[in-house]
């Protein structure tokens, strides 16, 4: 069974039903009246419906803790419960949902550090806690969900360094085309109910439902990490979006971003890292969004037809960047542009080119000289080459006149007939 409302239905409180006691016969999976007008606190009821496998109460007016009692649904598989006013710790209760596979708490005013059993649920295949009051490291057992797709802790104040063991986190390593529905999906009075979530990908907020499980991101924007990149986390090549703006990293980007072939959005700006571009991000060729503004980045820019078509924007307030396409040049490359419009240096440029012109003057040359040279220092050669000389003038001569008079017999034969 299924209870969904639609957002137009302007559902102001549905607790009182949900205390009702059902003596353990309810077949409820599905519970979704999202994006409506339920208001209030949630009630700790939630004992009476332990077939509930999907809890969507999203986009709401709701205020208070989440009950210690929707720990008692074990069948659980995904809990919605982001866009409201909900406050406090996540309840230690919920660590008994056993199947959890997705939990979306964003946009509340949750407090205190993210819970060990959350990163120790091997279930999980989506964390999104962004806009929240967290606080504390990222705790390094996050590496042991080796199925997680989607982690986002955006805009948090999480702080420490990011946990260099992240390339265990296996499915972040896989082709994105590879999915799992269980936890997405689910079947109810014959229809198919699918998860749905408003990620920020691109730089912009976007609802994800089908493709949901196609969706490989990482989201740690927007808290006070510190310390390098790991290394490490350049070797997740099935990654689509990653995101680490707005902290306090530092240290080089690795050359190792190279491998990350499907991403497309990467967002680095407004940290502190240094050194130069790698050159091995021209292999991103799926990347459509890029923004490295406001570090302490150095060098050129790495010539490629994908980087090229970024907006400066993607590299201001990095002031020892230069070359295309900031408007600022590196060094030499005025001299450069002074020899290309004067035609100097183009034989660098097309070496073959510019021997092709210097093998074709010598043998004209050489082949001149050599007939010339022969002509003059002998005798008999050059007397003979000028009779021959004069021989086919008078030849030719001789062949035209002939030829001119025949030509005039001709026409003159013509006009006689058309007198006739």
């Amino acid at each position: 069974m299924g209870l969904k409302f639609p957002a137009w239905s302007v559902v102001t409180s549905i607790f009182p039903l949900i205390c009702r006691k059902t003596d353990g016969r309810s077949k409820l999976a599905v519970l979704d009246i999202s994006n409506n007008a339920l208001s209030g606190e949630l009630s700790d009821c939630w004992m009476h419906w332990p077939s509930l496998t999907h809890i969507n109460l999203g986009s709401n007016n709701l205020s208070g803790e989440i009950p210690n009692s929707m720990g008692s649904l074990v069948a659980l598989n995904a809990l919605s419960l982001q866009n409201n006013s909900l406050y406090g710790d996540i309840p230690s209760s919920l660590q008994n949902c056993k199947v959890l596979g997705l939990i979306s708490l964003s946009h509340n005013k949750f407090s205190g550090i993210i819970p060990r059993w959350i990163v120790e649920r091997t279930t999980l295949l989506v964390i999104h806690l962004r806009s929240n009051k967290f606080m504390g490291d990222i705790p390094p057992q996050i590496c042991q969900l080796s199925y997680l797709r989607v982690l986002d802790l955006a805009n948090n104040s999480l702080s420490g360094t990011i946990p260099r063991c992240l390339n265990n986190i296996s499915s972040m390593a896989a082709r994105p085309n590879e999915g799992d529905f269980n936890v997405f999906e689910a079947y109810y009075d014959y229809e198919l109910y699918m998860e749905s979530l408003i990620l920020n990908i691109k730089g912009r907020d976007s609802e994800y439902k089908e493709i949901l499980p196609y969706v490989r991101m990482i989201d740690l924007s927007s808290n006070n990490l510190s310390g390098s990149i790991p290394i490490e986390i350049f070797s997740l090549s099935g990654l689509l979006s990653l995101n680490l703006s707005h902290n306090h990293l530092m240290g080089m980007i690795s050359v190792e971003i190279g491998g990350m072939e499907y991403l497309e959005s990467l967002d680095l700006s407004r940290n502190n890292l240094s050194g130069e571009i790698p050159q091995t991000m021209a292999n991103l060729t799926f990347l459509d969004i890029l923004n490295l503004s406001y570090n302490n980045l150095s060098g050129r820019i790495p010539s490629s037809t994908q980087i090229q078509t970024f907006s400066p924007l993607s590299f201001f307030g990095n002031v020892e960047l230069c070359g295309a396409p900031l408007p600022k040049n590196c060094p030499g490359d005025e001299e450069e542009e002074i020899q290309r419009s004067t035609g100097v240096g183009e034989n660098r440029e097309f070496p073959e080119i510019a021997w092709f012109y210097v093998g074709m003057g010598s043998g004209f040359f050489v082949g001149l000289w050599g007939v010339c040279g022969c002509l003059f220092f002998n005798k008999a050669w050059r007397y003979a080459y000028f009779q021959y000389l004069d021989d086919s003038k008078d030849s030719a001569y001789v062949a035209i006149a002939i030829k001119l008079k025949w030509l005039h017999q001709k026409l003159g034969i013509y006009n006689a007939e058309d007198d006739h």
